[in-house]
């Protein structure tokens, strides 16, 4: 009973070893290095220079278009929370790194006309409250996203900006009619979120191009919004699947507009048009549902891999348009409680 758990006893022998060593260097030069920072935070736009590589800290967007028109090969990192794992994992080198963080211009999120700005270095934690009062179902799936300190430094473009046909981020900001702006030197674009993934590990932004922010429509008065993430752990786990259904319905409950997207189910995050084209018109009733289903099959040819088959993510796809359905034809008495995603739910 006394003794110490299997695998600390190195861990406490280490720490004894360490409290004898000698103070170390950064407690050695700390006034060194207080100058040192307090140097770099007054330049306008910092470099640092070693033999190993270089790292560009731009403070205004300015700047960064600068930089990285200037450096296109340079690696672009928000809150590393993707690339970090590059280096700590696959042992990647980045000879040049271009950090978006510091430019106080681009961490913006305004109220704008027509819908939300998020600027291109706001974490998923100070977005998070004003894309759940737009739309609740997002706010579930993104207080899922990682670890509270993931989504303390992870950022919203950041998660769009890498691609990844899994990122939680693009399907629910494209189901609600998203428009990406992007950026290089002084040369603006705009174009709508799901036309920036092109195919797996392909995306439309040129050379010295980077995300300046997101604007996400604000959601019709009669829009029926929904999002649900499968995965095997309910916390801190990536999706198998994620789901987003948008719909408007005129006063008959005929569908009038819709929009739904998926991530896990194709080599990008994609719009299921298909089953969009199968309910536009249509009562959103047991035979919509049933041609949905059927039609959901058609837009998607998932792969199999260790977060599920290909059986599985047809199977369950189909099955979170069956949930979808419960869930917004309610009779309106009835209140609406639900955890987004939880996977008992789903699986048929």
């Amino acid at each position: 009973m006394g003794g110490l758990p299997t695998g600390y006893a190195p861990i406490v022998k280490a720490m004894k070893q360490a409290l004898l060593a000698p103070h170390d260097k950064f407690e050695q030069e700390q006034s060194k290095i207080i100058t040192r920072l307090t140097a770099l935070q007054n330049a306008d736009m910092a470099e640092i220079n070693t033999p190993r590589g270089s790292i560009s800290l731009p403070r205004t967007a300015d700047e960064l278009a600068s930089a990285y028109q200037n450096a296109p090969n340079a690696t672009l990192v928000a809150g590393a929370t993707d690339v970090g794992l590059w280096v700590t994992k696959r042992l990647q080198t980045l000879p040049h790194v271009i950090s978006v963080s510091g430019a106080q211009d681009l961490k913006k999120i305004e109220h704008r006309p027509d819908g939300l700005w998020i600027g291109a270095a706001t974490p998923y934690a100070e977005a998070q409250k004003d894309i759940t009062t737009l739309f609740p179902d997002a706010g579930e799936v993104i207080r899922r996203i990682g670890s509270a300190q993931v989504r303390n430094v992870g950022t919203v473009c950041g998660n769009i900006g890498n691609g990844s046909p899994i990122g939680d981020g693009p399907p629910l900001f494209i189901a609600a009619g998203a428009t990406l702006h992007l950026r290089r030197g002084e040369t603006r674009r705009a174009l709508p979120l799901e036309n920036y993934f092109l195919a797996y590990g392909q995306q439309d932004r040129q050379e010295g191009e980077f995300i300046e922010g997101i604007l996400i429509p604000y959601p019709e008065p009669n829009l029926r919004y929904r999002a649900y993430k499968v995965s095997k752990r309910f916390d801190q786990d990536i999706s198998a699947i994620l789901g987003v259904f948008a719909f408007t319905m005129d006063g008959n409950g005929v569908i009038t507009k819709a929009r739904i997207a998926f991530g896990g189910m194709a080599a990008t995050p994609k719009r299921a048009s298909v089953t969009e084209a199968a309910l536009v018109g249509k009562r959103w009733d047991e035979h919509a549902l049933s041609a949905a289903r059927e039609a959901i099959q058609v837009d998607f040819a998932p792969l199999s891999d260790m977060r599920g088959s290909e059986w599985y993510r047809r199977t369950v796809a189909a099955n979170l348009l069956t949930r979808c359905f419960a869930e917004t034809t309610k009779m309106p008495q009835q209140p609406e409680t639900r955890l987004a995603g939880w996977k008992e739910d789903v699986h048929g």
